[in-house]
């Protein structure tokens, strides 16, 4: 995972499959802490300071993930009506993918209605994986 800091805020947080340069602080640290404890099944929550920096409406999806349970799913149409915009599921996808922070901005309990996991921009895998890991999802 890669883990980018401005010193005070955590702004990106993603998956990658090759070592990238590290540029470790105090919160990139605090942030790899609480992700090994999430990891070993110790930690359900985060409380990390983020930056979130993007439009408006996705501002506000991604304020809707923060407030999804940790174990629990909820579907894009769920979240557009949450946030009232019940007719752009398909925005809330496209808000979902440019989350900045996986996992902590937990967009992977984010399924379809139907209960089909559709994308995850860190790789279908990864997002079966954590909703397995998280015990919200069975199969």
């Amino acid at each position: 995972m890669r883990l980018l800091s401005n010193g005070q805020q955590l702004y990106n947080l993603s998956f990658q499959e090759t070592d990238g340069p590290e540029d470790p602080d105090q919160i990139t640290e605090w942030t790899k802490t609480q992700l090994k404890e999430y990891y070993h099944g110790t930690r359900t929550s985060f409380n990390i300071p983020l930056l979130l920096d993007g439009s408006e409406f996705e501002s506000n999806v991604w304020s809707a993930l923060q407030e999804i349970p940790y174990s629990t799913t909820t579907s894009y149409k769920l979240i557009a009506q949450q946030i009232d915009h019940p007719k752009a599921m398909q925005a809330v996808g496209s808000a979902n993918a440019r989350n900045p922070i996986a996992v902590i901005v937990p967009c992977h309990r984010v399924i379809g209605h139907d209960g089909d996991l559709k994308g995850y921009a860190g790789g279908i895998e990864r997002k079966k994986w954590l909703l397995m890991h998280e015990n919200s999802l069975l199969t």
